[in-house]
């Protein structure tokens, strides 16, 4: 570990709270899918900050706007109209055919994105519809946040523990099984939410069926189906929204992470019925929707359409599906699946694999991707990713494997 990496690990123990596990790294500046560390080394990002920079580090495009706003309106409140808002509203209702009467409220995280959907879902359910209920189900291994509702639905022990008494309303149930989810199902249920690939569970999407049968379920039930597209949406997984894939029809989805390509941006998307629920008053954030983040967030979404980014994510993950195969092909019994969508990408090291230590040698060798449930490597590059760079990834992973 350099001197200028031990200082700043330093200072940072001395004056920021220790709630994350960092990686043996300082970065300094980002251009496109590289980072630089505080010495100039190169890396080839194929993390994205957790999905968030979807359209690279630095994009002139988004630097222009940010900056050109930045000169005109930050913040006002919400207590005001603004046009930034309004035009991000109409262009990300335009991706989704059943928001067409749908409504957005804008927040800061992902968290707080599925916290409102929680808090949508209960207030519709009283107030429009006049029912009693309050229940959200959720699966397990799933991740939806760390408010104190939003972890209570997260469906991973260790998110909760040291938390008690957490918030009452929420069950989980076995992912995969429609069973069990129909048993869990009460009058007092009001929702079921749930991601359609599961990116901190180990990149693992459901089967369509599956999925099918929640949706049946939730309308033969009266039961509003939400669907947690924070990390899988925005052409992340070659369509603009994952349940795409699998013919869904949400009453909700909540969006974050890529949507403003780092800036702080979430939101939730509602059916016209469903936005009901909120009214003056009943919902509110200081920061949700700024003018600021707003210009970027619109940029993002105009980039995305124009490039056909989801078409290039489709075909890309397709490519690098294929690259991984044939490195777990020469490399029998290192690698026990390779699954994902588009850019929403995971390899599963086998048992008998040290994961952490091929974690570790693919940064010393300048790859960032992130190792999750102890034995996935998660990719969610940048989708401006290209296949060189996938093919450079591939060749260093088949060349670690063989050396361990």
């Amino acid at each position: 570990m350099n001197d200028s990496l031990n200082i700043l690990k330093e200072r940072t123990n001395l004056s920021i709270m220790n709630t994350y596990g960092r990686y043996p790294l300082a970065l300094a500046k980002g251009l496109g899918c590289a980072l630089f560390d505080l010495d100039g080394r190169e890396y080839l990002d194929l993390l994205a900050g957790i999905a968030v920079t979807g359209l690279g580090h630095c994009h002139p495009e988004i630097t222009k706007a940010v900056s050109d706003q930045a000169a005109t309106l930050v913040h006002v409140s919400n207590l005001f109209f603004t046009e930034p808002a309004v035009d991000l509203a109409e262009a990300l209702l335009a991706t989704w055919p059943e928001g067409k009467n749908g409504r957005v409220f804008f927040c800061n995280s992902g968290a707080e994105a599925n916290e409102g959907a929680i808090k949508l879902a209960r207030r519709y359910m009283r107030k429009v519809r006049g029912e009693d209920r309050y229940e959200i189900i959720t699966l397990a291994n799933s991740f939806h946040g760390r408010t104190l509702a939003t972890l209570t639905a997260t469906g991973q022990e260790k998110v909760k523990d040291g938390f008690a008494p957490l918030p009452e309303g929420f069950t989980t149930v076995e992912a995969g099984n429609l069973d069990a989810l129909r048993h869990a199902v009460t009058p007092r249920t009001a929702a079921i939410l749930l991601e359609v690939i599961q990116g901190e569970g180990g990149v693992k999407p459901f089967a369509s069926e599956y999925l099918q049968g929640v949706q049946a379920l939730c309308r033969e039930k009266g039961v509003l189906l939400m669907v947690d597209e924070i990390q899988t949406g925005l052409c992340r997984t070659g369509k603009w929204w994952a349940h795409q894939h699998f013919g869904l029809t949400p009453d909700v989805i909540t969006v974050a992470k890529s949507l403003a390509n780092g800036l702080p941006m979430g939101a939730v998307m509602a059916t016209g019925e469903v936005a009901q629920g909120f009214e003056p008053g009943s919902h509110a954030t200081t920061f949700g929707g700024t003018p600021l983040a707003a210009a970027a967030a619109t940029k993002t979404l105009e980039i995305m359409k124009r490039d056909e980014l989801a078409k290039r994510a489709a075909r890309l993950g397709a490519f690098a599906l294929s690259l991984f195969r044939d490195v777990a092909v020469a490399n029998p019994g290192s690698i026990k699946e390779t699954r994902g969508l588009g850019l929403m990408l995971g390899i599963e090291l086998a048992p008998a694999v040290n994961a952490q230590k091929v974690w570790e040698t693919l940064l010393a060798r300048g790859f960032i991707v992130n190792l999750t449930q102890g034995s996935v490597l998660r990719l969610l590059p940048p989708l401006v990713v290209s296949e060189e760079q996938l093919t450079r990834f591939a060749r260093a992973l088949g060349d670690i494997l063989k050396e361990l």
